[in-house]
């Protein structure tokens, strides 16, 4: 298969999963407490006032805390499921379904949020969605940004099973399990690498473990007046 066609194939595979699930994604418990923290940390660089980009907002689960802190928010993502419960919340000032892949902001935000998604991003879409999320913030302004990393022998395990089944998978990629039918889960270099290539400085970088697997969070300045 060629690969492009089954990257699509997966992506679609995702949107049908969390198109599923959203009814009652809030419903399971979830490790949210330091992305609680760094929200608010995000929110601290933005004006009384400002708007905030949630990017893809899922069920608006960060909504209530960027209301209660005076900013406002505006919300995309792929699901059509996810944004109905996240319409249902009443906070938005709009909400729309695009991806990542497809942004099309030029410098209307003053801080971004992209929380718990970029497991879904293949490699290839990697600078590409960094440079949407970028541009659509203000020269400045900050982002929020988490990357999932699991351990080296769930990844070798993974590339060596689906290489085995002939598709066209690159290391890092994950399509069994609880996945919502594909992640990729970059090393801390690569991240790194596409970072400094697309010039977004990091102000804060924690890692967080779990059980086998963590989360890394950045905040992420852009060049321009802070």
């Amino acid at each position: 298969m060629d690969r492009r066609a089954w990257l699509d194939e997966r992506r679609s595979a995702v949107v049908a999963s969390y198109d599923a699930e959203a009814a009652t994604y809030d419903v399971h418990g979830y490790p949210i407490e330091s992305q609680r923290r760094f929200v608010t940390r995000l929110l601290e660089t933005c004006p009384l006032g400002g708007i905030v980009l949630d990017a893809p907002c899922g069920t608006g689960r960060y909504f209530p805390m960027i209301a209660a802190a005076g900013r406002r928010v505006v919300g995309i993502d792929q699901s059509a499921g996810m944004l109905a419960q996240a319409r249902t919340k009443g906070t938005a000032e709009s909400l729309a379904r695009i991806g990542l892949q497809e942004m099309a902001f030029l410098r209307e935000f003053d801080a971004v949020m992209t929380i718990d998604a970029m497991e879904n991003v293949a490699p290839e879409d990697w600078p590409l969605v960094l440079a949407n999320l970028h541009r659509s913030v203000r020269p400045g302004g900050h982002l929020y940004l988490t990357v999932e990393e699991i351990g080296a022998a769930e990844v070798d395990g993974a590339f060596a099973d689906l290489t085995g089944r002939g598709l066209p998978v690159v290391r890092g990629e994950v399509t069994e399990g609880d996945v919502a039918g594909y992640h990729y889960y970059p090393d801390r270099e690569r991240v790194l690498g596409w970072l400094e290539a697309e010039g977004l400085e990091i102000v804060v970088e924690e890692f967080e473990p779990g059980d086998g697997w963590g989360y890394r969070h950045f905040l992420l300045r852009t060049p321009g007046s802070a």
